[in-house]
């Protein structure tokens, strides 16, 4: 995610910013996509974002104590709840380019983007 990227996201009350699938930039972010669904979501039906890292919302604060605080994450769930809890945890973590991703996989397929999926 460039700077600018970052810069058009929705600054919210939590901490964190929000873009809807429909902002996001067609081919390569540049930004470390998170996906905090389990692997079963994550591997199934909707599958996820290609590059999306699986980080479950339960190890999100203990896997993510070793990244750098200034990167530009994406955060992403199935319909953006679990992901904004995330985003609300990385915050408090000291975490300073956050940003969720509205409305989740759900939203991300109504798009018609690119999705990975592995059965």
């Amino acid at each position: 995610m460039t700077r600018r990227f970052f810069d058009t996201a929705t600054d919210t009350a939590r901490g964190y910013r929000e873009l809807r699938p429909s902002e996001l930039p067609g081919g390569p972010m540049g930004v470390r996509i998170i996906d905090v669904r389990e692997r079963s979501e994550f591997m199934g039906e909707l599958g996820h974002i290609p590059g999306a890292e699986l980080v479950p919302l339960s190890t999100v604060s203990t896997v993510a104590s070793s990244w750098p605080r200034d990167q530009d994450l994406l955060l992403v769930c199935r319909s953006g709840g679990r992901s904004a809890r995330a985003a609300q945890q990385l915050c408090a973590m000291g975490f300073r380019r956050v940003v969720n991703l509205v409305g989740g996989m759900l939203a991300y397929q109504a798009e018609r983007l690119p999705v990975a999926r592995a059965y």
